[in-house]
């Protein structure tokens, strides 16, 4: 590690740490971008979270839809269960 991987920063008295500037742009953060905090031992994680892509999206709707014509699904079978989802 070295150079923009590596910084220091503090704790701030309302529990707020500042994410370096260079560290910042090398990753192309900007101000309302959320993170996963992960907790281990002596360590935290803060992990980017990020919106699918629509070649994701895409992807996983293709595989759904595979599946439910294998399993003989109809698209309105499919719709009776959301809507039955949605009301519980």
């Amino acid at each position: 590690m070295g150079g923009k991987n590596l910084a220091t920063t503090k704790l701030s008295s309302k529990g707020q740490i500042v994410i370096p500037e260079e560290i910042r742009e090398a990753m192309g953060l900007e101000a309302g971008v959320q993170f996963i905090v992960v907790h281990q031992g002596d360590s935290i994680l803060l992990k980017v979270i990020s919106e699918p892509s629509m070649k994701k999206i895409k992807s996983l709707r293709d595989k759904i839809r595979k599946q439910a014509k294998k399993a003989g699904l109809s698209k309105q079978d499919i719709e009776a269960a959301l809507l039955d989802a949605r009301k519980k």
